[in-house]
Formats: structure tokens, C-alpha cells, sequence
């Protein structure tokens, strides 16, 4: 009989891989995807005979890749990344879930969109150009957002000469880059498990290094970008983490079958639930005990993130919609003042003293942005106090008054229950994505620009 632990191992070890792209404009990211699908043989014949269709339309005499991803007539007249687009491939070693994301400045909030739940982002830098303001936004936004791991991908090796002291001084930019965004050790084809970034030189558009080993850079001995995206560790110890459980839907029956069935079904956001655990409803502070769980129509004893389950208690309790059910040992605070990094994503400003809609997990209240302490200028890391306003692709610190308390984690413990929304009351437009908490991996100071007061990121 196998244990929790090691249940939980077999849970946690999956198949499947959520990355995003990322880079500046021109650096190769649709090419890289399209390269990716084309050599894994994860392109069908129509679809590669419609892009070799486009690419004769246009002029060129090879197919061109980058067009398996840009689908808008925008994106083919202009060749460049507007929204994002979202492929799904598979190799026999794993399933994957990837986002394109844009590359210029104005499209950084789709970036965000495509990221925030990503396991791993690949941030491509153009050879010949090095390290520019973009890819260092990027970076920040990855390490902002905590996405796990990092490829920088060196891209267009072949119009260097293939030069190795061309890719070590760019690796070597982007880790004193990293380090000061307080994110864990760098390696070279090192082992990813110790190492946040791996660096790997490619020619998406000659194929080196992207599927299949390079003939022309026997100087690199690691991974290829397939092999690092089929081997990068996903697994999360699922058993550390704090058990949280928002209430989507109360399910009561009344039929002659179930005449006093009370369930309450939802996602399980992170950890595990058991029968028999004495558990607190958010935010009133009830207590009860965990009497059923019913999952895909039978009865277990545990259920775990990211199952879909319903949940019996032995109290009939006012529990609906928006309340979350955690732990009685491990239950988060509640609060009607939040901290919090926000991404500005709309066109419209975020002021001081704008009333919004804070959605977080499966509850929206209403609230009012009490302050906007700074602004953060991801290309140096340093703050404007007081901007009074957020406009689209801002980064800024808020402090937002809820009308109703929230039970929020930090972002740092939990990405899924330490984010929310600000949406426009009036509309429904969302404002920004927020995160609760401090901003990067680390609390360190940097630079304060006009005031030493304010938010340290």
C-alpha cells in the first residue's frame, strides 16, 4: 500500500508543461515556436502547406515558420506578435501548453496575460544586439510574476559565426541582470533543478540547437531547448503546500435520493483536503469537520490541487459562493487592506480614489484604491513615488480598501490564492493584475528616484 507522500509524488510528477515565449521585437520568438512544431512533428500537413502557401504570397522561398503562430492579418503584414497565441503540442516525453507572447513595449501587459501561469518562460535575445531594454523587462516581469525557470535563448547564432564569446558575454549580462532581481543561481546547460535561468545558443531559423543538436557550436555541451523543456522539473511538493479551497457552487439536490445532501464543489487551489480534518470557513472564521468528498461521482477519502471536488461538512454552516474553506491550522488572515504589485493592463488609467471590483479567486467585491505609493521603471529597477495614476504597462505598488474582508496568501507562498483582478465597476474591463505582498523573490532596496520614501521591491 503506497503512502500519502507517496501518492502525492505520483500526482506532482506530471506530464504537462505550461511555458511562455518572451523578447524583443524581431528576435525571433514565432520563429523559435514555429521551429519547435515543425521539427517535433507536431504540424499538420494542411497547416504547413497553408504557411508555405503564405510564404510564396510574400515572396520567400522557404516556408516561414513564425507564421504557424502569427495568425492575425496584423501580425503577417507587420511581422511582429500583437496578442497572444497559445499552441498545444506533445512529445513522448511530455504534454505542453505553450504562450507566444509580443516583444514590443506596448503589448508588455500581454506578456503578464501570457506568463502568470506559466511554469517556465523562454526569453529569447538577438545575438547580434545582446541584452536591450525589453529583455531585461521581460526578465523582470518573469521573476515579478515567479515564474519557476528561465531559458535565455541566444538566438540567431548563425549571422555571429556561431562566436562563443558572443553568447558567454551575453549570459554574463543577463545573470548580473538576474541576481539583482533576487532570483536563485544561473547555469549554463546546468542542472535546472539548481538554477532559475539556463542558457542555450540557437538559430531558430536554422534549427540549431532548438530540436536537434548543433553541428556548428560543439563548443556548448548542454541541452538543446526541446530536451530542457522535456526535463525541466515541474513538480511541486503538493503536501507543503497551504491548503486552500474557494467555493464555486452549493449543491443541494432536494430530491428523493438526497433530500438533505449539502455539498459545496469548486477547484482545489493548492494542498490536499482529507475526511475527518476540522477545517475554517473564510471570512466568517466557522469551524467545522470535513465529512465527504465526492470527486468525478464516488467518494474519497483526500483530494488535491487541482482537482475538481465537492466538499461535505458535518455542519450546516452559511457558506456560499466566494468563501474559502482552509485548514483550521493553517488558515490565512483576512483583511480589508491589501498591498499588493499591480500590472496595469487596460487603456484606461488607475487613479487614486478610483472606485473598482476586486475579484479574487471565485469572490468580487467592491473596493477603492486608497494609495499608489510608487511606480517601478523595470529598466533600472527604480521607483517613482507617488505617480498618482497607472497607466497601460505600468508596474506600481497599490493599496486597495475592500468593502469586505479577503482571506489572502502572499503571492510568494501561493500564486493562486495570492493573486487577483481590478475591474472597472461600469464596464467589466479588467484594470490590472494584482499580487499580494512583496514584488521580486527577495526583499532587497534598490534605487528610489526623488524621494528615499515609499516601497522597497
Amino acid at each position: 500500500m503506497t503512502s500519502t507522500t507517496e501518492q502525492f509524488a505520483d500526482v506532482a510528477a506530471t506530464t504537462l508543461l505550461r511555458f511562455a515565449t518572451a523578447g524583443s521585437v524581431d528576435d525571433g520568438k514565432s520563429t523559435l515556436v514555429g521551429r519547435l512544431l515543425h521539427d517535433s512533428k507536431s504540424v499538420l500537413t494542411d497547416q504547413l502547406e497553408a504557411v508555405e502557401a503564405a510564404s510564396l504570397k510574400r515572396g520567400q522561398e522557404a516556408p516561414d515558420l513564425a507564421l504557424l503562430t502569427d495568425g492575425l492579418r496584423a501580425e503577417r503584414e507587420q511581422g511582429i506578435t500583437i496578442d497572444v497565441a497559445y499552441r498545444y503540442f506533445a512529445t513522448p516525453r511530455r504534454r505542453f501548453i505553450l504562450a507566444d507572447t509580443p516583444g514590443h513595449v506596448q503589448y508588455t501587459r500581454n506578456m503578464v496575460t501570457g506568463a502568470s501561469t506559466a511554469e517556465l518562460a523562454v526569453v529569447l535575445v538577438d545575438a547580434r544586439n545582446g541584452v536591450v531594454e525589453q529583455t531585461r523587462r521581460h526578465a523582470a516581469v518573469a521573476a515579478l510574476l515567479r515564474v519557476p525557470h528561465v531559458v535565455l535563448a541566444v538566438n540567431k547564432m548563425d549571422l555571429v559565426d556561431y562566436r562563443e564569446p558572443v553568447f558567454a558575454a551575453i549570459a554574463e549580462e543577463f545573470t548580473t541582470y538576474a541576481s539583482e532581481l533576487g532570483v536563485p543561481g544561473w547555469g549554463s546547460g546546468g542542472n535546472p533543478q539548481e538554477n532559475w535561468c539556463t542558457a542555450i545558443p540557437i538559430s531558430a531559423l536554422a534549427g540549431d540547437n532548438v530540436v536537434e543538436p548543433s553541428a556548428n557550436m560543439d563548443w556548448y555541451g548542454g541541452p538543446t531547448v526541446l530536451e530542457h523543456l522535456e526535463t525541466v522539473p515541474v513538480s511541486h511538493d503538493l503536501t507543503a503546500c497551504h491548503a486552500r479551497f474557494p467555493v464555486q457552487y452549493v449543491i443541494r439536490p432536494q430530491t428523493a435520493e438526497h433530500p438533505d445532501y449539502r455539498g459545496y464543489a469548486g477547484q482545489i487551489a493548492a494542498g490536499a483536503f482529507r475526511v475527518g480534518e476540522k477545517i475554517t470557513v473564510l471570512p466568517s472564521g466557522k469551524t467545522s469537520t470535513i465529512t465527504g468528498i465526492d470527486a468525478l461521482g464516488e467518494s474519497v477519502d483526500i483530494a488535491w490541487a487541482p482537482q475538481s471536488v465537492t466538499i461535505r461538512l458535518a455542519d450546516d454552516i452559511d457558506i456560499s459562493r466566494g468563501d474559502l474553506l482552509a485548514p483550521s491550522g493553517d488558515a490565512p488572515a483576512t483583511t480589508q487592506d491589501i498591498e499588493a504589485t499591480v500590472c496595469h493592463v487596460a487603456d484606461q488609467s488607475l487613479a487614486v480614489g478610483q472606485r473598482v471590483l476586486l475579484k479574487h479567486t471565485t469572490r468580487t467585491v467592491k473596493a477603492i484604491v486608497k494609495e499608489i505609493p510608487s511606480r517601478l521603471t523595470l529598466d533600472d529597477l527604480s521607483q517613482h513615488p507617488n505617480p498618482g495614476q497607472l497607466v497601460a504597462n505600468d508596474i506600481g505598488r497599490v493599496v486597495v480598501r475592500t468593502a469586505e474582508p479577503l482571506a489572502l496568501d502572499a503571492y510568494a507562498d501561493s500564486r493562486r490564492t495570492g493573486s487577483f483582478l481590478l475591474i472597472d465597476p461600469a464596464d467589466g474591463t479588467t484594470l490590472a493584475a494584482g499580487m499580494a505582498g512583496e514584488s521580486f523573490a527577495t526583499t532587497k532596496t534598490v534605487a528610489v528616484v526623488e524621494d528615499e520614501e515609499g516601497w522597497d521591491f
